[in-house]
């Protein structure tokens, strides 16, 4: 799937029942949390396994994802456990698995009009941590790299590389889309070095510009996406700096 024509509009000024909102719900259980990085790295995943689905493209789900595209692409992410998340389970979505992180992502819904299943859960309480640093990316990664300017809860953070890999997929051509399927639509998500950001920001790579909604100010730039073929064919599709999450 790629981004609208005419752009994604803002969504200042709309009403809330032309709203849309992707929710991203994680799997986190008392007893065995995921790590911040394997969740963070789930979210980008399931973002990109939603884009790619035939569904989104031309079945049930298209209408929903195309309203959801034109009216400001912000996404929720909430949390479930135990017979929570079995309930999540019934409805209409997609799971994902990195590393022990279980991410569902469920089509566009009304910003007003939620399954009550999906109302009921928390926003609140994603503070996840790392048992230990991640090590360097792989080689041939997508990598999206976080502001280190910023704290953000590990929600939060999910959904700003959510939206992070999904701006890298609209700034891909359909050859290396298919690069990118065979490596699994995998990402890295790391915290870029002071050095690194600036770098990488002044490149004009994709990178989200926050809404401002919660925790980070508006216009905030949160995430960096850095695809390998970034400079070669991705450079002459390149969707640019874009916002809402």
């Amino acid at each position: 799937m790629s981004p609208p024509a005419a752009g994604v509009r803002h969504a200042e000024g709309m009403e809330d029942s032309e709203r849309r909102v992707l929710p991203l719900v994680v799997r986190i259980e008392r007893a065995a949390p995921p790590g911040r990085t394997a969740a963070l790295e789930a979210a980008a995943l399931a973002v990109l396994t939603l884009l790619n689905d035939p569904r989104s493209a031309s079945g049930e789900w298209a209408e929903a994802v195309a309203a959801w595209e034109h009216r400001g692409i912000r996404k929720v992410v909430r949390r479930a456990r135990g017979a929570e998340w079995r309930k999540v389970l019934d409805l209409p979505g997609i799971t994902v698995e990195v590393d022990g992180a279980e991410v569902r992502v469920h089509p566009p819904v009304p910003l007003d009009g939620w399954p009550k299943e999906l109302s009921r859960l928390q926003v609140k309480g994603t503070e996840l941590e790392d048992a230990e640093p991640p090590g360097p990316p792989g080689d041939g990664l997508v990598v999206l790299w976080l502001n280190p300017a910023l704290e953000m809860s590990a929600g939060k953070a999910m959904a700003q590389v959510g939206h992070a890999a999904q701006l890298a997929w609209w700034a891909t051509g359909e050859d290396d889309r298919e690069v990118w399927r065979a490596a699994g639509l995998r990402c890295a998500v790391r915290v870029a070095s002071k050095e690194r950001w600036e770098e990488l920001a002044a490149e004009d790579r994709p990178v989200v510009r926050d809404a401002g909604y919660t925790e980070v100010e508006p216009g905030s730039r949160t995430v960096v996406a850095d695809m390998p073929w970034f400079g070669e064919r991705g450079r002459a599709s390149a969707a640019g700096p874009m916002r809402r999450t």
